[in-house]
């Protein structure tokens, strides 16, 4: 997402992890009085290797896909969150530099993306469309509507995973776009906010969270986090002043079981190890 919604959600940050804070404004929570809540189990992160990243690039969405890296990026005339528009893009991972581009027009603020079947959906935000390329040529061939935001999209080999800076993920057919069902995420009871980027590693969904310094693993069959990824020192070593300039990014490649994450607008992108 971009800045322009940090002044409108900023009175629920206190509340966007459960550990955080008094947080009265969240659903009540399922623990027992006199009890003390679970905290989510913390996953450790360590980076194997350093790669370039665009700093042009306000990174909303980044896959992995047949030893291909590709990039969703975010920007319209109306949000200029970088000096250049959406796009969508395939980068060289060796050189950060975008191989083929894909403009999106200048009136769509480009979101995540997720690749299926040789194909992939890149989400808008508030156009609430979804736009539908084949791989390798990265040519538009359809375009969906649907009824939410978009943030995050991943998919689980047979359904595409979305999320709208909400603490649901919703569940769709990715040949007509149909909801099929939807799952809310929560922990001891409570309900996660802000979930925004997407991937889906080995059964689990894992999530960046807007303006956070964590990745939830989440259990998308019954939307409990069973882990949080502290990427804390990674932000502080980016040392950016810009409150848009987040973590969100995280690509797993299949092939080789490599992470990667990085951040909007970062000069470098990360090989990571998660612990268990």
């Amino acid at each position: 997402m971009n800045k322009l919604f940090s002044l409108l959600i900023a009175v629920s940050l206190s509340a966007l992890l459960f550990s955080c804070g008094d947080n009265t404004s969240t659903p009540p929570t399922t623990t027992e009085p006199g009890t003390t809540a679970a905290p989510i189990p913390n996953i450790s992160l360590s980076v194997v290797k350093t790669y370039p990243h665009d700093t042009s690039s306000f990174t909303q969405g980044l896959v992995i896909y047949k030893g291909k890296l590709y990039e969703g990026t975010g920007g319209d005339a109306d949000n200029p969150v970088s000096s250049k528009n959406s796009h969508l893009l395939q980068v060289n991972l060796q050189t950060g530099k975008a191989e083929k581009s894909v403009p999106l027009n200048d009136h769509d603020f480009g979101e995540g993306i997720t690749v299926l079947n040789d194909t992939v959906y890149q989400l808008t935000w508030t156009e609430r469309k979804v736009f539908v390329y084949t791989l390798p040529d990265l040519k538009k061939v359809k375009e969906f509507n649907f009824n939410t935001d978009g943030w995050g999209i991943t998919n689980n080999g047979k359904e595409l995973i979305v999320t709208d800076g909400s603490g649901n993920l919703y569940f769709y057919n990715p040949s007509t776009f149909q909801l099929l069902h939807t799952q809310s995420v929560t922990h001891n009871g409570e309900l996660a906010y802000n979930l925004n980027e997407l991937e889906y590693i080995d059964g689990f969904v894992y999530a960046n969270v807007w303006q956070q310094p964590y990745i939830l693993k989440i259990d998308p069959n019954n939307g409990l986090i069973v882990g949080k990824i502290d990427v804390s020192d990674i932000w502080q070593r980016i040392n950016s002043r810009d409150p848009d300039e987040v973590p969100n990014g995280i690509a797993y490649d299949t092939e080789t079981k490599k992470v990667y994450i990085t951040g909007k607008k970062w000069p470098e992108l990360y090989e990571v190890q998660l612990g268990q």
